[in-house]
């Protein structure tokens, strides 16, 4: 489990295909304090360390993962949004997050607005009916609250801190965005199909 809360950025820095994809992400973490089998959550996608080195980690990837999520477009170079598997103990600052991606959203459309950004991305139909006006969803493994939504489109705000402390800072229309919804409006909306 995760919070959404990103604690580090990340660089791949060696792709291969093996059967499945393999990576190799760089980090500022100490990897001294992470074990072989530990979850990470690389832009939001939950994935198990196989290989360590002094400041690095490697993943493997299944063709399902690649499948459902960004991780096929990834190359060296890009920068990833990290975050550790929760501790008992640990705060809470986000939403409950799986590291389960459900589907892509699109970035269509970004404008400043003061001194934070709003973008306005398009889920998956089958995901749209999912995400709700001041609901919780978590965008390339960031936890955020959802400002506006319009049929399939939907509107997020990014604060200075957010887009410093993430890949947001850097994002363009026409990315293709891991998202995973709120696991409780995926529950109501179960039980509301039961009734």
């Amino acid at each position: 489990m995760f919070t959404g809360i990103v604690t580090d950025i990340g660089t791949v820095v060696e792709l291969e295909q093996r059967g499945d994809l393999r990576a190799r992400i760089r980090t500022g973490y100490d990897t001294g304090g992470i074990d072989i089998g530990a979850s990470i959550a690389s832009d939001g996608v939950c994935l198990t360390v196989i290989a360590l080195g002094e400041d690095w980690y490697d993943v493997e990837i299944s063709a399902e993962t690649v499948s459902r999520t960004n991780l096929g477009g990834w190359s060296v170079g890009k920068r990833l949004n990290l975050e550790r598997a929760l501790k008992v103990g640990d705060e809470l600052g986000g939403h409950i997050v799986s590291g389960h991606v459900d589907g892509v959203a699109e970035v269509v459309a970004i404008a400043d607005e003061g001194d934070s950004t709003r973008v306005t991305l398009r889920a998956p139909a089958d995901l749209a009916r999912f995400i709700a006006p001041k609901g919780s969803v978590a965008l390339n493994g960031t936890s955020l609250t959802v400002n506006a939504v319009e049929g399939a489109e939907f509107g997020i705000n990014f604060i200075p801190h957010t887009k410093e402390a993430t890949t947001w800072g850097s994002v363009a229309v026409g990315d293709r965005v891991n998202l995973e919804i709120d696991m409780l409006a995926r529950y109501v909306a179960r039980l509301a199909e039961a009734l």
